[in-house]
């Protein structure tokens, strides 16, 4: 998908980059494919704001997507590709033989009209969904699972691409976007190829309402508050230096580790982030 550009006759449009949709479908989403999806305004359980850059948006309807590709052996048809509100990527609509429709996440060059299956006996092509160990290797890969029938789990936003590194044993080596090499299980399925719009990245707000539309309140920085807010706020004129950065609740941000899942950490070969 290309980028548009606009003609600057207001100042929101002046600086608006948007991704062209011209391939996208004009009509409704699938009806019998909905659910209903509620925003929580940056509050937990108890009603507290917990995320205070949060809230407001536009209403959204939640599209129903087959993660796990569950039909399997049965071609289906692309009928229509689809904007998804509440995902980067657009999404296919298919269209079963027995006339059963889903929607998967589009890939990146499915055309309408196209046909996609899945199952280990499905050719190794643009859509089609199979378990890692009938995937050949160097096969750029998308929407994987973590456990067996479980769902595709990791490589799901927009542009996004693994790459199936190598095969050793019952175990599939694959590298994720972020540079991690991690072993999963070689009967756990991904579907060929990298997720389209691409260019969703290089959008362009141009003005602050487009922010609002999809639920982002404004930040501000925490040195520019003050120091019963902020544990970085406070001082005399502009005090940027001298202050580790961290959050508000004073977890050291720029490098400090998070990951405390030791339960995984023996499936991951190579750490993102980590020198060559």
């Amino acid at each position: 998908m290309a980028l548009r550009r606009f003609r600057p006759i207001t100042a929101g449009r002046r600086h608006a980059v948007k991704v062209d949709q011209g391939e996208l479908s004009r009509k409704g989403p699938e009806k019998r494919l909905l659910g209903k999806i509620s925003s929580s305004g940056g509050r937990n359980s108890q009603g507290r704001v917990t995320n205070v850059n949060t809230g407001g948006g536009h209403k959204r309807r939640y599209r129903l997507i087959d993660f796990k590709r569950v039909k399997r052996g049965v071609p289906a048809k692309v009928v229509a590709l689809e904007y998804d509100p509440n995902r980067s990527a657009n999404l296919a609509l298919l269209c079963y033989r027995d006339g059963v429709k889903s929607y998967i996440i589009a890939p990146n060059g499915l055309q309408v009209g196209g046909s996609v299956e899945s199952g280990e006996l499905a050719e190794v092509k643009l859509g089609n969904s199979l378990p890692l160990k009938s995937i050949p290797t160097g096969q750029p890969i998308h929407n994987i699972e973590l456990k067996p029938g479980g769902g595709g789990q990791l490589v799901r936003s927009a542009g996004n691409a693994a790459q199936l590194v190598a095969k050793e044993g019952k175990y599939a080596l694959v590298k994720l976007p972020s540079g991690e090499m991690r072993k999963i299980l070689s009967e756990c399925y991904a579907t060929v190829g990298g997720v389209g719009n691409s260019d969703h990245s290089n959008q362009e707000f141009g003005k602050a309402g487009r922010s609002r539309w999809l639920g982002i309140r404004p930040k501000n920085r925490g040195v520019a508050r003050n120091p019963v807010d902020h544990p970085m706020g406070g001082g005399e004129g502009k005090t940027s230096g001298g202050r580790h950065p961290v959050s508000v609740t004073a977890v050291p941000a720029k490098g400090y580790k998070t990951r405390k899942n030791k339960r995984t950490a023996r499936f991951i070969v190579r750490k993102r982030g980590a020198k060559k």
